[in-house]
């Protein structure tokens, strides 16, 4: 398998690369005057993370770990406050920088302690799910999570760079691999459709996915899944990094997905989540008169083909819509939403009426969550 490098532009360009085995591209993307290292993982990846800070001793860095919760417990406010302690401790000045080892979840909370680190050093994402490749990694947001909500804490640094190492993914639980795959289905109904032909061809393969055992052509296309997507982010974040219009579009699903997280105390899969807001946007710009009924029953499909869900429990309607007014999408009262008026063109839709929220809602709420044990609602 190549190597590929996608370019993200901005203020500070730099590459995501693409490939496998690529721990040695971790001090080219460092740079040469990086001298201590910290690196952050969760407990579930105390050794990968080790091997990394191993190899950058080799490689003459002052490296440190520092092991974090897993999942999205690591996104506190008293999380962020012991790697500052860290840091100061090991006296990390603004020529040092912090490496992440993980999912999204690592990477933004990462990225938010680089962030906030006298006042920002570098970061480099070394993302291990496809989610974290796809999404987490790229682009600059970073974040913890509060009692009110999901990121509503962060700021925008976009890293030094990512290193997407595809041979992570073959140790990943297919379910985390088919969550992460909600994200892939976003970029592909926003800005790539090719992306949407593929999961339908492949999307057999994809659901089972056999990891090391996946046959080549699984791997390749699922390689050109993820370079697709990083794609489609960085034209997106690389024209506009701190979210004043076009990257808005990235949010797609994620309004209601996000809410459904929050009730859920963080209990399903944010991919789950996402497919569900997904569903819920699409029969939304249906009631609107913007998408037509076919593209709304292709979300289902594809989505449905994959074991995500598509649908959610009709007795939460009040909390999802007090948690959806507190997102970070919304300004003031007025609730904002990504939807589609085709494939590949998104809009905005502000201050819907309630009576059409509500509609979208139902449509959402007619079955049990749907999808196959394990991905739809539970992390793993």
């Amino acid at each position: 398998m190549t190597t590929t490098r996608v370019t993200v532009q901005g203020a500070a360009p730099y590459d995501v690369v693409i490939g496998r085995h690529l721990l040695g591209e971790l001090p080219a993307l460092l740079g040469p005057k990086v001298r201590r290292v910290l690196v952050m993982h969760p407990a579930s990846l105390a050794a990968t993370g080790e091997a990394v800070r191993e190899d950058l001793t080799a490689q003459g860095y002052e490296a440190f770990a520092v092991e974090l919760p897993d999942a999205e417990e690591q996104k506190t406010a008293q999380v962020a406050a012991f790697c500052w302690q860290v840091l100061g401790q090991a006296d990390f000045t603004r020529s040092d920088a912090i490496v992440s080892v993980g999912g999204g979840a690592t990477t933004d909370l990462a990225g938010f302690v680089a962030a906030t680190w006298l006042r920002g050093i570098k970061v480099v994402h070394v993302p291990t799910t496809l989610l974290g490749m796809v999404d987490a990694a790229v682009g600059g947001k970073t974040g913890i999570n509060t009692a009110e909500g999901k990121n509503l804490v962060g700021a925008f640094h976009p890293p030094a760079g990512v290193l997407c190492d595809l041979a992570s993914l073959a140790s990943l639980d297919r379910w985390d691999l088919v969550a992460g795959l909600a994200e892939v289905v976003k970029t592909g109904f926003i800005a790539d459709p090719r992306i949407l032909e593929l999961v339908e061809e492949h999307h057999a393969d994809l659901k089972d996915w056999k990891g090391a055992d996946a046959s080549e052509e699984t791997w390749a296309v699922l390689a050109e899944l993820v370079e697709r997507s990083v794609a489609v982010k960085a034209r997106v974040v690389g024209e506009d990094l701190t979210e004043q219009g076009l990257r808005e579009i990235l949010n797609y699903g994620h309004t209601f997905g996000h809410a459904v997280e929050l009730v859920e105390r963080y209990q399903w899969r944010h991919g789950a989540a996402v497919a569900v807001g997904m569903v819920f946007v699409a029969e939304l710009a249906r009631l609107a008169g913007k998408l037509p009924d076919d593209v709304v029953a292709r979300h289902r499909a594809i989505l449905e083909s994959l074991g995500l869900p598509t649908s959610y429990r009709g007795d939460r309607w009040d909390q999802l819509l007090a948690a959806m007014r507190r997102d970070k999408k919304s300004r003031g009262d007025l609730l904002r939403f990504v939807v589609l008026d085709g494939v590949a063109r998104p809009v905005r839709l502000e201050g819907p009426d309630p009576t059409l929220l509500a509609a979208a809602y139902a449509e959402v709420s007619k079955e049990p969550p749907t999808g196959a044990p394990g991905v739809s609602v539970q992390l793993g």
